[in-house]
């Protein structure tokens, strides 16, 4: 079983279309055969950013539907105690805690959408970063 580490945009795309890879990455989870790694920071954003009105508006759920989802997500992952904070490494200060979460957590995987914004940093941590469809191809050859 995979420990990965979901980007905050891999759990809100997931949302928005039942169809795409992000989402078959949280039926993924839900089977049990990859286990999310997340950290209480990385865990609120996930809240954060599912609970804004432009996004209810795109993925559909109201307030009340976003914490059953979030319960189950929390349920399923384990947690991550960020030991050493590795800043600055990217170019985005917004991707700090998701790498962090990854490399605390000893992930084997970062799933983004966003590749090019972790990669020359998950170099230096022997970190493999995949976009969904890519991991979904590994776990199912």
């Amino acid at each position: 079983m995979l420990r990965v580490v979901l980007d905050t945009d891999v759990v809100v795309t997931a949302l928005r279309s039942v169809t795409g890879g992000s989402n078959a990455v949280l039926r993924e989870v839900g089977y049990r055969r990859l286990i999310p790694l997340i950290t209480p920071a990385l865990f609120l954003e996930y809240e954060a950013v599912l609970k804004r009105p432009e996004q209810s508006a795109v993925h559909g759920l109201n307030l009340n539907a976003i914490d059953p989802f979030l319960v189950a997500l929390a349920s399923a992952s384990e947690a991550v105690e960020v030991n050493f904070q590795w800043r600055p490494q990217l170019f985005d200060a917004n991707d700090e805690m998701v790498f962090e979460t990854a490399v605390n957590g000893r992930a084997d995987a970062l799933i983004t959408h966003n590749v090019k914004d972790f990669a020359k940093a998950a170099i230096k941590f022997g970190l493999s970063v995949l976009r969904p469809g890519e991991l979904l191809k590994e776990i199912r050859s």
